[in-house]
């Protein structure tokens, strides 16, 4: 852009004095871009944002500052999907972004191309943001975690087809449960849009028939290899699986949002295989053992009962012999005997109960009939009885 001398007029020049050249506005703001994209081109910015908008376009609009210069900010909506962390107001960034000139308002401005955080890594603040908004939902509750099937009925797996992690679940699940069927949902585990992927794949094989226990799985990796397990999107479909979802995401020392979120974690694929199949050599041992105490129990049982049985026969035999000699001893008072043919209607009658003795019948027999008394011989001296054993 040639520089031009002040004038007042747009006429031609005074003889040796140089022509003037008026920039129209446009002309001067396309100019200045043109010396910017030059002379500046793409710089790194550091500053604190500010006056943070998100239009419904998918614009985000904001203010970089420090304590003594501010300059507005365009992240267009092609930029902005590729920020893994939301941005907020007061936060220290770094911006890496064209320096333009805005020709509709004529403000300097910068266009940023890439947005990382200052201070910690892009995807580890990500983590902590999803993660604190997550949690603040309740997704992370135990109370919303249900219980994982002892017996399985079926397992569904969610994994790569061509990784470690279903392996190790398909070596663990012959050894440890053979009759248990294993149906694999295939998906890509890591890279751009593997989360939709992820999420596509819980929510089919949650709904084939008799699964009822998803398995989410995948081998270690950096935090970059993870990240799809770190997504709102993936955490989102584990919330609303219809059947418990156990995580085996990673290394022991590797913690994902979907760990958090799922109703159960296991540190590596291999584990999470142990702790969703049962353990058929085990259940034989505890089968074995408790046939064992059912034997006992049964068998001190019935000698209990034998013994009861024992001792009822013996208080019979002794009953009997006591009846015997009862027997013998009503057949020789021939009144009692005579009585004892009509013994209800007297019993009723009377109210006499049958099995007082002689000496007890009289004065009863006195008492409530003495008509009844007077025709009544002496009963005779009653035998002893001796009981039999």
């Amino acid at each position: 852009m040639a520089r031009s001398r002040p004038a007042s007029g747009d006429s031609a020049a005074e003889p040796g004095v140089a022509r003037r050249h008026v920039f129209g506005v446009h002309e001067l703001t396309s100019g200045l871009n043109a010396l910017l994209e030059d002379s500046v081109g793409r710089v790194w910015v550091t500053g604190e944002v500010s006056g943070l908008s998100r239009p419904a376009s998918g614009h985000v609009y904001f203010t970089l500052k420090d304590d003594r210069a501010q300059i507005r900010a365009a992240l267009f909506r092609s930029a902005a999907a590729r920020v893994p962390f939301a941005l907020e107001n007061g936060l220290e960034v770094l911006a890496y972004a064209d320096v333009q000139v805005y020709e509709a308002r004529g403000d300097l401005q910068l266009v940023v191309r890439k947005l990382e955080p200052r201070g910690q890594g892009a995807l580890q603040l990500a983590f902590e943001q999803l993660k604190g908004r997550l949690a603040a939902e309740g997704l992370f509750d135990e109370a919303r975690k249900r219980p994982l099937p002892p017996f399985p009925e079926r397992i569904g797996v969610v994994t790569s087809p061509t990784g470690a992690a279903v392996r190790d679940v398909i070596e663990v699940s012959g050894r440890r449960a053979p009759a248990t069927p294993i149906l694999v949902a295939p998906t890509r585990v890591q890279g751009e849009g593997a989360e939709h992927e992820i999420a596509a794949a819980l929510a089919a094989v949650s709904t084939q028939p008799g699964v009822d226990l998803v398995l989410l799985v995948r081998g270690g990796g950096s935090l970059e290899d993870l990240w799809s397990f770190n997504t709102e999107v993936v955490a989102r479909a584990i919330a609303r699986c219809p059947v418990p979802v156990l995580s085996g995401v990673g290394h022991e020392t590797d913690f994902t949002i979907a760990d958090w979120v799922a109703d159960a974690r296991a540190p590596t694929p291999s584990a999470a295989a142990l702790q969703a199949l049962p353990d058929r050599a085990g259940l034989a041992r505890t089968l074995e053992r408790d046939w064992r105490r059912l034997g006992g129990a049964l068998r001190r049982q019935v000698s209990r009962a034998a013994h009861v049985l024992a001792r009822e026969q013996d208080a019979l035999r002794m009953l009997a012999g006591i009846d015997a000699q009862v027997a013998v001893g009503i057949t020789a008072n021939p009144y009692a005997l005579r009585k004892l043919r009509d013994w209800e209607s007297i019993d009723a009658v009377v109210g006499v109960p049958w099995n007082m003795s002689p000496d007890e019948q009289e004065p009863a027999a006195i008492r409530l009939e003495p008509e009844v008394a007077e025709e009544m011989p002496p009963a005779p001296e009653r035998p002893a009885i001796k009981p039999t054993i």
